[in-house]
């Protein structure tokens, strides 16, 4: 019914039915509690009005009462709280086995790559009713990727990844806008989200094909030299990067940091600012040699040398060496 109706946006996710309901208890919330004290101010305005010869009445108070108006309000916020909390962490803890895509936001644009290394422009394929990871960090100013159909919406911010995830339920095509104001054209940063079934996916995969992502990130990560100091034996300068993704990270300040998608984009381009214990800071920053697609590139294929991370490659357990030498490399190691 809601989905016939105009003023409504489609309803094509899995966490679509949890924020309509949760938007829709706030809708009725606020409409009961407006009518009671519209009620409640015509009562008393009737009932306690000024009139010739009769003095006004002494209230004392009533302690059930205010007790009520406390605890009832209160359980009610808090039922809301909770409920929007668990939304918010249901969007924001992806599945381990969701399909990734790098998303690149750019005035005025949308630039995304799938991990299988398809890429698009303002426009998203995904099969139905898979989970897909967005991987999302902006080329310039502070954007929002925001698709009401899935009622999602995650700010992508300049020099740093943001993740939400979604699982389409009905094929379809859907809008995709920028929900922050980002520059002149922002009204005109707009694109699709193409939901496909799964043999039309797979057709338009076939259709596009192209070298994974991980493949292209080792491309780079050979041209710029990574594979000096980072050797598949563990006895280079700088420790292997086998089995780094996901692990904790001891750096020398004695902190322990997770290994995540943040971190090796950081340790690429400020290598200096966390430091891994026993290393020596002498790796050189990339800040303004790579751009944001081999940047995506690289840590994709970081990740994939770690077996147990999402879209990793089978690592076998007698690669995964560290050496006891010099520098935080793309910048861990496993401890």
């Amino acid at each position: 019914m809601l989905n016939n109706f105009p003023l409504w946006p489609a309803r094509a996710s899995s966490i679509a039915g949890n924020v309509d309901a949760l938007f829709i208890f706030l809708l009725i919330v606020a409409g009961v509690m407006s009518l009671l004290v519209f009620v409640a101010i015509c009562v008393f305005a009737t009932k306690y009005r000024h009139r010739p010869g009769v003095n006004a009445a002494k209230i004392e108070g009533s302690l059930p009462l205010e007790i009520a108006w406390t605890v009832i309000p209160l359980g009610v916020f808090m039922a809301i709280f909770v409920w929007g909390a668990v939304i918010y962490f249901q969007e924001h803890t992806p599945p381990r086995d969701a399909a990734e895509v790098y998303v690149v936001a750019k005035q005025w644009m949308w630039k995304l790559e799938h991990a299988e290394g398809q890429r698009e422009l303002n426009e998203l394929h995904v099969p139905v009713d898979r989970d897909v990871r967005l991987i999302m960090t902006s080329q310039d100013v502070i954007h929002s990727f925001f698709v009401p159909a899935f009622r999602i919406k995650q700010d992508v911010l300049p020099g740093r990844y943001t993740v939400i995830w979604f699982r389409a339920t009905k094929p379809g095509t859907y809008h995709l806008f920028c929900a922050e104001y980002c520059g002149t054209l922002h009204s005109g940063m707009v694109g699709n989200i193409v939901v496909m079934n799964p043999a039309d996916y797979e057709a338009w995969v076939n259709s596009n094909p192209g070298g994974t992502l991980s493949a292209s990130g080792e491309k780079v990560f050979n041209e710029l030299g990574c594979a000096t100091c980072h050797r598949m034996n563990g006895q280079g300068s700088g420790p292997a990067l086998q089995g780094v993704f996901g692990k904790p990270v001891l750096l020398e300040d004695g902190r322990s940091v997770e290994a995540d998608e943040n971190y090796l984009r950081e340790s690429i381009v400020d290598p200096g600012a966390k430091i891994v214990n026993g290393y020596r800071p002498i790796m050189p920053t990339f800040q303004g040699l790579v751009n944001e697609e081999q940047l995506n590139a690289l840590v994709a294929y970081v990740k994939s040398l770690s077996p147990a991370a999402p879209g990793g490659a089978e690592t076998k357990p007698s690669e995964v060496k560290v050496a006891p030498g010099n520098n935080s490399p793309v910048g861990n190691q496993v401890q």
